[in-house]
């Protein structure tokens, strides 16, 4: 872009010296104009193009985004039917995040508090599945609660 310009700005200077060494002193302001007119013209298709280079990189960039997104959905779907050792490992730290994120208790001030919002939100029953001091050390081949379960427990997110 910077030499567009520099080069744009040789052109013009070129032009007007061009035409003091000539004997006719009015086409100056023709031949400056004409000059001006195509370094203008050389910076607006030097944007154009590079507008249309950026517009196509996001473009790539928000599919790949919604590609990375919904495979993860997927994933976090999926173990939602596996065992409990699954759900605790990957459901339940994000799901704790995102009620942490939703109500603003955070887990580390105030234990009492966290636990009362979390029972209050979810009900005794869906809070053992969110609340990240419930996670099952003997409990490898129990079955996770399903995705009837990881869907209530969404939706009640959604409320807040």
């Amino acid at each position: 872009m910077k030499k567009l310009v520099a080069a744009g700005f040789m052109l013009v200077a070129g032009t007007q010296l061009l035409a003091l060494a000539g004997t006719d002193r009015r086409v100056i302001l023709i031949m400056s104009g004409i000059a001006v007119a195509c370094a203008l013209l050389a910076v607006r298709w030097y944007l154009a193009r590079e507008f249309d280079v950026d517009a196509e990189e996001r473009r790539d960039d928000a599919a790949e985004s919604l590609r990375r997104w919904l495979s993860r959905t997927e994933t976090l779907i999926g173990q939602a039917d596996a065992t409990r050792r699954d759900w605790d490992r990957h459901l339940r730290p994000t799901l704790a995040r995102q009620f942490e994120m939703a109500t603003g208790q955070k887990r580390a001030k105030d234990r009492a508090a966290y636990d009362a919002t979390g029972r209050m939100l979810f009900g005794a029953e869906l809070w053992a599945w969110v609340d990240p001091e419930n996670v099952s050390r003997s409990g490898v081949a129990e079955p996770g609660p399903g995705r009837e379960a990881l869907d209530e427990i969404l939706q009640r997110l959604e409320q807040v």
